[in-house]
This record gives C-alpha cells, sequence and structure tokens, in this order.
C-alpha cells in the first residue's frame, strides 16, 4: 500500500495540533490528580475532626458499654451525619460490633473492613478505602473514657471522595476551553511558521528539495569534465570525481584550501577576481588541462567562483578511441561475421541431407561456446576486458587462429586508481600486434595470460617469427611499423604510455619461437 504524502504546511499542523492535544492532556492529568490529592487532604480533615467530635460526646462514651446502646447511639450519630454533611458514622466497641451505621440492617453486626486495626491500639488515622457507599476517606478516632484512660470504642466517619470521572465532569468546560484555545493557536503557529518556512525554500516541498539535490549532485558526479568550486575565503565547497582524479587527490578534498588541493600558484587570486576566463591552458597535477573560470553571483554579489577543466592531451582522446566504442564494434562484427560461417556450413549439410553431422556440427559450437564464455565470465568478474576477450577471441577463429587463455586466468574487483579502459587498450593492441605476427604461419596460436595478485600481470605470446634485434628497440616509437599501411605504428606506443601511466612495466621475450609481452601493474 502507498503511503500517503503529506505537504510540508499539513505535517507541521498536524504535528503542532498533535503536540498540543498532548500538551494539554497531560497538564489536564496533572491538574486532575493534584485535585484529587488536594480533595482527598481536606475531606480527611474535615472527617478527623468531626470524628474527634463525635468521640467526645460523655453519651457516645458511655453506652457504648451496654448492650442496647445503639438505640441512643444510632440517633446521635444520624443526627450529626445529617447536620455535618458527612456520608456516613460508624461508631463500633472494643468487640468491632457496630453501634450505628447509615443501614440500619447493619447495626449490631461486626465491622470487618481490614483497616481498623490500629484504632482499637488507640490510635487516629486516615484511611482511604472503598466502603459500602463508595470510595471514600475514612477518619478512625479512639472513644475513651475515665479522663481518657480506658478505650471503650472507635468513631469512623467516612466522607465519599468524588471520582476522576465526577472531577472531569465538573471542569469540563474549562478542558474544552483550554484545548480549542491550545489547538487554535497551534495551528495559526504552525501555518504562519510552514509559510515562512516554504517561503524561504522557493515554495517547494522536502521531498523535492532533497530530489533537486540528488539530481544535481548526480550530474555533478557525472560529468566528464573536472568541477571545483570554491567561497570567497578559497575553501573548497564541490568537487566532483573527474576534478578529484585529474588533481590527484583521492580523499574528501571539501572544506579544504583550494591551494592544497590544485597546487597553482595565484589560482584563488585569479578565480574570486570576478573576472570570466575561457579555454585557459593549466597544468594540474602534471596534466595539461583546458580551464574555464565562471564567478559565482548571488544578487550581484560574488559569493564564490567554478573551475571547470578537462584533459587536453591526444594521448587520452586516442586511447579513448580505441579502446571505447570502436574495439567493442570490432569484436561484435567479428562475431557476426563467424556466426555467419556457422550457419552457412549448417545450412549445407542439410541440404546435403547429412542431418545427423549438422547435429553434430551444432552440438559442438553450442559447446565450444559455452564452455568459452563460461571460462570467461567465471575467472574474469570485469564486464569490459570479459567482452574483450570473447570478442578477441571470436576474432581469432574467423583470422583461422588459436587463442588459448591460460586456465589459471583470474581478474577480481580493480583498486579504484587503475582504469580499467587502459586495461582495455594495453590487452586489445597486445593480442591484435599477436594476430597480426601469425599471418601466414602454420603454427598460428595465442597464448593469453591474466592474473590478479599482489600485481596485475599480463601476458601474451604468439608463435610468430619473432622480432628482429634492429627494430627492438623502436617498438614502443609514435608512428613506427614494419607494414606499409596508413595509421599504424601507434599501437605499441599507446600501451607503453597506458603502462607507465599506471606505474607499470613491460618486458619482451622474443626468438625463433615467437614473443612473449609481459606487463606488471601494481596495485
Amino acid at each position: 500500500m502507498k503511503r500517503p504524502h503529506f505537504k510540508l504546511r499539513t505535517k507541521i499542523a498536524l504535528l503542532s495540533f498533535a503536540l498540543v492535544l498532548i500538551s494539554v492532556l497531560l497538564v489536564g492529568i496533572v491538574i486532575i490528580e493534584r485535585i484529587s490529592r488536594s480533595m482527598e487532604q481536606e475531606i480527611g480533615m474535615r472527617a478527623m475532626a468531626i470524628a474527634r467530635t463525635v468521640a467526645q460526646l460523655e453519651d457516645v462514651q458511655e453506652n457504648l458499654d451496654h448492650l442496647n446502646g445503639s438505640k441512643l447511639i444510632q440517633p446521635i450519630a444520624e443526627k450529626i451525619r445529617l447536620a455535618t454533611g458527612v456520608d456516613y458514622i460508624v461508631i463500633f466497641d472494643m468487640n468491632r460490633i457496630r453501634f450505628s451505621h447509615p443501614l440500619q440492617d447493619r447495626i449490631g453486626t461486626l465491622f470487618s473492613d481490614g483497616d481498623e486495626g490500629p484504632s482499637l491500639k488507640n490510635q487516629e488515622f486516615l484511611s482511604p478505602s472503598i466502603g459500602v457507599l463508595g470510595p471514600a476517606v475514612r477518619a478512625f478516632v479512639p472513644i475513651k473514657t475515665d479522663e481518657g484512660t480506658r478505650q471503650v470504642g472507635v468513631v469512623c466517619i467516612g466522607i465519599l471522595t468524588p471520582t476522576i470521572k465526577e472531577i472531569i465532569s465538573d471542569l469540563r468546560f474549562e478542558l474544552y476551553i483550554s484545548l480549542l484555545l491550545g489547538v487554535l493557536l497551534g495551528s495559526l503557529g504552525s501555518l504562519y511558521l510552514a509559510r515562512n518556512i516554504k517561503k524561504n525554500m522557493l515554495s517547494m516541498e522536502p521531498r523535492e528539495i532533497a530530489k533537486l539535490v540528488e539530481e544535481r549532485v548526480a550530474i555533478f558526479q557525472a560529468l566528464g569534465e573536472g568541477i571545483i568550486a570554491i567561497d570567497t575565503s578559497g575553501i573548497v565547497t564541490l568537487i566532483n570525481y573527474e576534478g578529484r582524479r585529474i588533481t590527484g587527490n583521492d580523499t574528501y578534498n571539501i572544506g579544504l584550501p583550494l591551494d592544497e588541493v590544485v597546487r597553482v600558484p595565484g589560482l584563488v587570486t585569479t578565480m574570486l577576481s570576478g573576472n570570466v576566463r575561457e579555454n585557459w591552458e593549466l597544468i594540474i597535477n602534471n596534466t595539461l588541462v583546458l580551464a574555464n573560470i565562471l564567478p559565482v553571483r548571488i544578487k550581484d554579489k560574488i559569493v564564490g567562483a567554478v573551475l571547470t577543466f578537462r584533459d587536453k592531451t591526444e594521448v587520452k582522446k586516442m586511447a579513448e578511441e580505441l579502446t571505447g566504442v570502436k574495439s567493442f564494434i570490432e569484436a561484435l562484427r567479428a562475431q557476426n561475421h563467424e556466426f555467419q560461417n556457422k550457419l552457412h556450413t549448417i545450412a549445407g549439410l542439410l541440404q546435403l541431407g547429412n542431418d545427423q553431422q549438422a547435429l553434430d556440427y551444432v552440438f559442438s559450437v553450442a559447446e565450444e561456446q559455452q564452455e568459452i564464455i563460461g571460462f570467461v565470465s567465471k575467472k574474469i568478474k570485469n564486464a569490459s576486458v570479459a567482452g574483450l576477450l570473447l570478442g578477441k577471441y571470436n576474432r581469432a577463429n574467423e583470422l583461422h587462429l588459436k587463442l588459448f587463455f591460460d586456465p589459471d586466468c583470474y581478474l577480481g574487483d580493480l583498486p579504484a586508481h587503475i582504469e580499467v579502459s587502459k586495461l582495455v587498450l594495453i590487452l586489445g593492441n597486445l593480442l591484435d600486434n599477436a594476430f597480426e605476427a601469425l599471418s601466414g604461419r602454420d603454427l598460428a596460436e595465442v597464448h593469453c595470460y591474466v592474473f590478479q595478485g599482489d600485481d596485475l600481470v599480463i601476458s601474451v605470446e604468439d608463435t610468430g617469427p619473432g622480432i628482429s634485434d634492429v627494430i627492438i628497440n623502436q617498438l614502443y616509437d609514435w608512428g613506427f611499423t614494419t607494414k606499409e599501411v596508413l595509421n599504424h605504428g601507434i599501437g605499441l606506443s599507446l600501451v607503453k604510455k597506458a603502462i607507465v601511466s599506471l606505474k607499470g612495466t613491460i618486458e619482451i621475450e622474443t626468438g625463433a619461437w615467437g614473443t612473449r609481452f609481459l606487463v606488471k601493474i601494481p596495485l
């Protein structure tokens, strides 16, 4: 069930109403409790005073010892009860025999309410209890004769106490007025508060503000340009992922001075000058960038500035082109070409009536494809690298080459500083070079090994003719190639630059048996 979303004004009104209601109820409970206790104390003092007066009456003292004393004591007790307005007067002797009671049939019976014990031991006390007529406060006073030396009985004066319900009934008008005024004032205050809050929040609801902030943050973080914002003190207030990557700061930089994040002399002064600068070349963390500066103004007052920048090097642009969509399109093209060849083979076998051979071929192809896909998906956790290897495997089949993956291959989650695009560039170019080296060879095999341990190790070995000692030192030069083809001679140069940027090493082993490239990248 979808939960209803209330507006801020409604939430504040409901909260204020609930708070006022709870406050009034709590105050009412406390007041009623205090009134109840005060009334009990006042009633108890009144009952005690009347009980002492009755205990001093000589007619009561002298007739408690007589068997028919109730005939004289009952009228006296009833007369006093009616005159004082108490609810009942009970007089009983030391044997707990009642000599007076508001209910005539109780006279002569045993007083056994359970709380009269101390009064028979010459003690005065008050006892709240529930009697025959209801809850009451009772005062017990001993009756003594012979000038107070001998106790002959006890006077019990009971005055019924009002219940909580009766007190609330008596105060209901005052409670209703208090509750109504409290809710009215709270509602007016909440509406005024909500109006001011929404005015300060541009008439937006909190969830709308949260959504807007999340969207803006996501956009900033997703941009391909580095973005750094500062306030008038030169303190960083915003920096996105690309900005942290280019500046080489992996930690949380917000709140730090800009000079500690970007070590460019005079940058803060330039940004806070109020001038707009476009296409300004800077070197940040040994990277040539193209920067733009835009001052931030609120009501014509400069409150900060924003610096945007992006990597300008052509190497990075070419690397992105070579390792991005282009390589995957090539892999898909090879897979499609191989798939068409297999379909033609199956169609030919069926036309020749070799149904069983066609089925065997289908199962063989499916088993081979499933085996290589299962191996790569299990061993290579990075989707980009896994896709590249599958594409190169299909490309090798198309070229009638054999591409073998070492059974010990493994690639898991990579550290944040290892760029996957650079790994794809390195591995893709080394495999392409190995394929080209096998052109026209009888033994055409490429062995690939990728393993992530303390270091990331990439090994690509082919059974080609090897590399001449004359050109081996020129392999990584930009534009050097042994082929008379345009746009060649940059692959190994890009590989070398990518490995150096990852602080790795590359080694070559070559001979008549073939060539092996071994790359080690520290993790």
